[in-house]
């Protein structure tokens, strides 16, 4: 096996493991659980009590 033979199998299964992980990525089975995942950031912040008017003094 030359060694543009070994590049051009090596650029195929880098390109078939970028589509997997793109598909992997966008499909909406997983939008669920990245959705809560983006929402980890915020489960640690206490809530805190909404500002009227009169407190602003």
């Amino acid at each position: 096996m030359e060694i543009a033979s070994f590049h051009s199998i090596w650029t195929l299964v880098i390109f078939l493991a970028f589509v997997g992980i793109v598909l992997w990525a966008y499909s909406s089975r997983r939008k669920k659980e990245f959705d809560e995942a983006a929402n980890l950031v915020f489960a640690d912040e206490e809530e805190s009590p909404k500002k009227t008017g009169e407190d602003n003094k």
